[in-house]
């Protein structure tokens, strides 16, 4: 008997994900930044004379606040409501990132390469604005919201980890020019990628007056206010300690730790953050954010050390992406009928804001080690006192909010369709809802 074994039909694949396509891009975006910090470990970057280094840094951070205070505001509304917009940005990011680590890898010995390393760095922060904005018309609803953001954190971690085993192999072997090679074409591999981002409009109406009123509820300013501050944290101890690890011995190694353990510390807290949330209101994280920075701030300036150093990185980076997550959640909760992709890149303009200002401020005070984790205690626990003092006033206006259900709150958001953004649990190209 003859027997005819058919091949077996095999079922078209799925399309990809609008989430999986920018998870991807971000992937690779944080791959070559992290190659990039190794790069950097051995070269002229950290063994030029310090006042040449301070000096360097301080004219490169003063010219890049220009696009924060005047071409954001401007063309960031244009941006949102050409299609395709924050998709090109990430593209133009990607593309010029890539220019800048060859010519990172051209100039390595050179002054040359502080200027191309703050442009990289400026051009980080723009990619961050652009990837917020985006991440709202990748999901079903606002309730993923949290989802996605903890996802694409812990993809940061988890990628940054595997790209620094090649880089620091190729740092070892063949030098840092080609591990700025290798971080380059991770930055051309993000580019293709991001040819496949969504190409579609952020926000097609400027904001109304019931978008206003809602995004400038009390408790959705607290929480600005302590992302802002929290934000700035995070870049001054970052500034902080590569200045002053420079003067300690094997600093460059003693760096090289920091980061790694800044990197570990906000996966954890990307990880932490939804069961946190599960257990404590988002009002409370901010409150507990804010502790933490003041007291592990405080401690380790009196206990000071390296150890105390990297203590304080870390925990300034956890409770930042906790605290983040918190706000995200307090902008779906107090701001239903706002554009969230428009509400997230106007925050996060603001948040990089406070970076580079506080990493300026670092830059430009030279200050001891411990006398800079004060600081960093001291304005963490005077913004506590002024939420707590005013923190009436700050969430009036938004207890309604609070006292809802979950379930109340999933309504609501379903209920309430927002300009530029699809209706929950419809893709704005008409397809089924995929989750993130």
């Amino acid at each position: 008997m003859l027997v005819v074994i058919l091949p077996q039909q095999v079922p078209p694949s799925a399309p990809m994900s609008k989430f999986t396509r920018l998870a991807i891009t971000h992937a690779l975006m944080m791959a070559g930044d992290a190659a990039m910090v190794v790069a950097l470990a051995d070269s002229f970057f950290f063994s030029v004379d310090l006042d040449a280094a301070r000096t360097q840094v301080l004219l490169f951070l003063a010219i890049s606040f220009a696009p924060f205070l005047f071409v954001a505001p401007l063309i960031g509304p244009m941006i949102d409501r050409v299609p395709g917009g924050r998709r090109f940005v990430i593209q133009g990011v990607a593309l010029v990132r890539t220019v800048l680590l060859v010519m990172m890898a051209q100039y390595i010995d050179s002054l040359a390469l502080f200027p191309l390393v703050f442009a990289s760095l400026v051009l980080q922060k723009t990619y961050i604005v652009s990837k917020s904005a985006l991440v709202p018309s990748t999901v079903r609803s606002t309730t993923d919201l949290i989802e996605a953001n903890s996802k694409l954190g812990l993809i940061s971690g988890l990628t940054g980890a595997i790209a620094v085993v090649p880089a620091g192999i190729l740092l070892a072997t063949l030098g840092p020019s080609a591990t700025m090679i290798y971080s380059a074409l991770l930055f051309a591999a993000a580019l293709l990628s991001a040819t496949r981002l969504p190409n579609e409009v952020i926000a097609a109406d400027a904001a109304d007056q019931v978008e206003s009123e809602q995004l400038h509820s009390g408790a959705l300013q607290a929480g600005a206010l302590t992302m802002t501050v929290l934000r700035g944290c995070v870049g001054y101890t970052l500034f902080h300690l590569a200045f002053w690890f420079r003067g300690q011995e094997n600093g460059t190694f003693w760096l090289a730790v920091t980061v790694v353990v800044s990197s570990l510390a906000g996966m954890l807290g990307n990880f932490a953050a939804p069961i946190v949330r599960r257990h404590l209101r988002e009002e409370r994280m901010l409150i507990a954010s804010l502790m933490v920075t003041a007291v592990v701030g405080v401690g380790m300036a009196i206990f000071g050390g390296i150890f105390g150093a990297l203590v304080l990185a870390g925990a300034v980076n956890f409770v930042a992406a906790i605290a983040r997550l918190s706000f995200e959640s307090i902008v779906q909760r107090d701001a239903p009928g706002a554009n969230h992709g428009r509400a997230f890149a106007t925050f996060e303009t603001r948040f990089q804001l406070a970076w580079a200002l506080a990493a300026f401020i670092a830059v430009a005070l030279q200050l001891p080690g411990p006398m800079g984790f004060l600081i960093v205690g001291l304005v963490a626990a005077g913004t506590l006192v002024h939420l707590l003092v005013g923190f009436g006033r700050l969430t009036k206006g938004a207890r309604s909010g609070r006292g809802r259900t979950r379930s109340d709150r999933r309504r609501n958001d379903g209920s309430t369709a927002r300009r530029g953004s699809p209706p929950s649990g419809q893709r704005n190209d008409g397809s089924a809802p995929t989750p993130p």
